[in-house]
Protein backbone atom coordinates (compact mmCIF):
# COMPACT_ATOMS: atom_id res chain seq x y z
CA UNK A 1 0.00 0.00 0.00
CA UNK A 2 2.83 2.22 -0.67
CA UNK A 3 1.71 5.49 -2.15
CA UNK A 4 3.61 7.42 -4.62
CA UNK A 5 6.10 9.41 -2.13
CA UNK A 6 6.61 5.97 -0.48
CA UNK A 7 4.25 6.62 2.47
CA UNK A 8 2.43 3.99 3.89
CA UNK A 9 -0.13 6.77 6.09
CA UNK A 10 -2.69 8.49 4.12
CA UNK A 11 -6.19 9.58 4.43
CA UNK A 12 -8.53 8.63 1.27
CA UNK A 13 -11.88 10.47 1.84
CA UNK A 14 -13.25 13.47 -0.27
CA UNK A 15 -13.94 16.74 0.34
CA UNK A 16 -17.55 16.10 -0.82
CA UNK A 17 -18.17 12.96 0.99
CA UNK A 18 -16.90 15.04 4.68
CA UNK A 19 -19.41 17.72 3.13
CA UNK A 20 -22.52 15.50 2.89
CA UNK A 21 -21.33 13.33 6.02
CA UNK A 22 -21.67 16.83 8.07
CA UNK A 23 -24.73 18.06 6.62
CA UNK A 24 -26.53 15.20 6.99
CA UNK A 25 -25.12 14.94 10.77
CA UNK A 26 -26.44 18.65 11.28
CA UNK A 27 -29.38 18.10 9.78
CA UNK A 28 -30.41 14.96 12.21
CA UNK A 29 -29.21 16.64 15.37
CA UNK A 30 -31.34 19.63 14.42
CA UNK A 31 -34.03 17.98 13.32
CA UNK A 32 -34.30 16.04 16.55
CA UNK A 33 -33.49 18.64 18.62
CA UNK A 34 -30.08 17.05 19.60
CA UNK A 35 -31.37 13.44 20.56
CA UNK A 36 -29.68 12.25 17.25
CA UNK A 37 -26.33 13.72 18.23
CA UNK A 38 -24.51 10.49 19.16
CA UNK A 39 -25.39 9.02 16.21
CA UNK A 40 -23.74 12.28 14.03
CA UNK A 41 -20.65 11.93 16.05
CA UNK A 42 -20.54 8.01 15.66
CA UNK A 43 -21.33 8.66 11.44
CA UNK A 44 -19.10 11.42 11.14
CA UNK A 45 -16.11 9.34 13.24
CA UNK A 46 -16.90 6.42 11.32
CA UNK A 47 -16.14 7.74 8.48
CA UNK A 48 -13.37 9.89 8.99
CA UNK A 49 -11.78 6.42 10.68
CA UNK A 50 -12.60 4.25 7.74
CA UNK A 51 -10.77 6.43 5.42
CA UNK A 52 -7.32 6.26 6.96
CA UNK A 53 -4.35 4.36 6.54
CA UNK A 54 -1.51 3.98 9.19
CA UNK A 55 1.56 2.25 8.65
CA UNK A 56 -0.44 0.20 5.71
CA UNK A 57 -3.34 -0.89 7.59
CA UNK A 58 -6.52 0.65 7.12
CA UNK A 59 -8.71 1.32 10.33
CA UNK A 60 -11.79 0.52 11.37
CA UNK A 61 -14.35 1.96 13.39
CA UNK A 62 -16.91 -0.41 15.27
CA UNK A 63 -18.50 2.25 17.88
CA UNK A 64 -22.40 2.60 17.52
CA UNK A 65 -24.62 4.95 18.27
CA UNK A 66 -26.77 3.25 21.20
CA UNK A 67 -23.60 2.45 22.82
CA UNK A 68 -22.54 6.04 22.52
CA UNK A 69 -25.85 6.94 23.57
CA UNK A 70 -25.98 5.10 26.90
CA UNK A 71 -22.38 6.75 27.70
CA UNK A 72 -23.99 10.30 26.74
CA UNK A 73 -27.24 9.39 29.42
CA UNK A 74 -24.33 8.54 31.77
CA UNK A 75 -22.41 11.83 31.22
CA UNK A 76 -25.25 14.16 31.34
CA UNK A 77 -26.32 12.67 34.40
CA UNK A 78 -22.91 12.90 36.23
CA UNK A 79 -22.53 16.50 34.86
CA UNK A 80 -26.05 17.37 36.71
CA UNK A 81 -24.91 15.47 39.83
CA UNK A 82 -22.03 17.60 40.21
CA UNK A 83 -23.12 20.66 38.72
CA UNK A 84 -21.63 20.83 35.51
CA UNK A 85 -18.04 20.00 37.07
CA UNK A 86 -17.76 16.83 35.39
CA UNK A 87 -19.02 18.41 32.06
CA UNK A 88 -14.80 19.09 32.10
CA UNK A 89 -13.86 15.55 31.36
CA UNK A 90 -16.52 14.85 29.21
CA UNK A 91 -14.39 15.67 26.03
CA UNK A 92 -11.62 13.02 27.55
CA UNK A 93 -14.40 10.58 27.95
CA UNK A 94 -15.59 10.93 24.19
CA UNK A 95 -12.14 10.50 23.39
CA UNK A 96 -11.27 7.44 25.24
CA UNK A 97 -14.62 6.05 23.76
CA UNK A 98 -13.77 6.68 20.35
CA UNK A 99 -10.50 4.98 20.95
CA UNK A 100 -11.75 2.38 22.48
CA UNK A 101 -14.33 1.37 19.04
CA UNK A 102 -11.06 1.95 16.49
CA UNK A 103 -9.23 -1.00 15.33
CA UNK A 104 -6.24 -1.52 12.83
CA UNK A 105 -7.48 -4.36 10.08
CA UNK A 106 -4.31 -6.57 9.29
Amino acid sequence: METRNGNRSFFDGGLLELIGWTILGWLVTVATVGICYPWALTMLYGWKINHTVIDGHRMHFSGSAVGLFGQWIKWLLLSLITLGIYSFWVRIKLEDWKARHTNLID
